[in-house]
């Protein structure tokens, strides 16, 4: 072990163990696409399918798959593919996460990584049998999972006991009321989705409401099944918080982003967040990381406050943003890793932000 390798695990080492990062949803680049019984689809066609689900997922654009820049790849999207088979009723494709991570960015397109909102899910159903609050353990749960997970959502489901069937009901759903929040508080999520579905046979509606912070959003969806009516509800929820999380073309800017706090784990975890953003490592001393990177600043905040960092005044010391990271700098473990040499930016074009645990 190189000697500055070894005094910084010892000074990470000395850190208070603290919380670790919420996960990141697990099969990200990996798309379960059904296939449709009542047409004859070419096997190429199913992979245009996935991928634009895929694309979906990580830009929350509907029209970026349309765009000229990914024209070639969507005719042609085996190449992006690390394997493929059918599994009952779908097609599983996994893509290969970096190429697409690139053709993404060298279309210009932002992209979600998989450090998500986790979302807690009050689903009530309604239909001639009675009302249920689907619960982690009913067999009614496994139709909300695959939906959340075709979209990109990290899904979590109550208990659904008797105490919140008896609380959680139509009108408390409608309303907003107390009742949802004081139940989730037994919950560790980010969001909060609630949804009263109602019908039966071929036809199914639902009203739904989602809290994110103190964003709020809500509507009306119809479909012709259970299953069709989840990815509906899910497919709405995807498009009210993607944007949120990724930045649109054009609006990034240079940052510095200092963090405090951070021990072996979390420089782990900060590198998987902030990778879909470009994010290098420019300084590090003992607990304090410094990262470099372009974002659009609202999103980045977004980000990180679902990492439960939090947003400290910026000190007077500025920080070099011209100045190359050490070679010592560039790696934990010894590994020799190179690290893209970066344009000088002017120190006082970049904005800095500071956060910490």
């Amino acid at each position: 072990m190189r000697p500055f390798v070894r005094c910084l695990v010892l000074c990470l080492a000395s850190l208070p163990i603290l919380p670790a990062l919420a996960q990141p949803l697990e099969g990200l680049y990996q798309v379960r696409e059904p296939i449709r019984a009542d047409q004859d689809e070419a096997r190429e066609e199913q992979l245009r399918r996935a991928f634009d689900t895929l694309v979906l997922r990580l830009t929350g654009d509907p029209q970026a798959v349309s765009s000229d820049a990914l024209k070639a790849l969507r005719d042609e999207p085996r190449e992006l593919v690390r394997q493929f088979g059918t599994r009952g009723e779908a097609l599983l494709v996994e893509f290969d996460a970096a190429s697409v991570q690139r053709v993404l960015r060298e279309a210009g397109l932002g992209i979600w990584g998989p450090d998500r909102p986790v979302l807690l899910t009050w689903w009530l159903n309604e239909d001639d049998v009675g009302t249920q609050l689907i619960g982690d353990g009913q067999r009614q749960a496994e139709t909300l999972r695959t939906a959340a997970q075709y979209r990109g959502l990290p899904l979590r489901l109550p208990l659904a006991d008797l105490t919140e069937q008896l609380s959680i009901t139509p009108e408390a759903i409608r309303e907003g009321s107390d009742e949802l929040e004081s139940h989730a508080a037994r919950y560790d999520a980010d969001a909060l989705l609630a949804v009263h579905a109602q019908g039966g046979d071929e036809q199914w509606r639902a009203a739904w409401q989602l809290w994110l912070g103190d964003r709020q959003q809500q509507g009306e969806v119809s479909a012709d099944s259970r299953e069709a009516l989840a990815d509906e509800v899910m497919r709405e929820a995807h498009a009210f918080i993607a944007p949120l999380f990724v930045s649109a073309p054009g609006q990034a800017e240079p940052i510095l982003l200092e963090i405090e706090g951070a021990d072996i784990s979390r420089f782990a975890e900060l590198n998987r967040l902030l990778q879909p953003l470009g994010g290098q490592l420019h300084q590090m001393e003992a607990d304090r990381l410094i990262y470099r990177l372009e974002a659009d600043p609202e999103q980045l905040r977004s980000q990180l406050a679902l990492a439960r960092l939090y947003e400290v005044p910026v000190e007077a010391d500025p920080v070099d943003a011209t100045q190359p990271l050490d070679e010592a700098d560039q790696a934990l473990d010894g590994a020799e890793e190179s690290v893209a040499e970066t344009p000088s930016v002017p120190e006082q074009s970049v904005m800095r932000l500071r956060y910490r645990w």
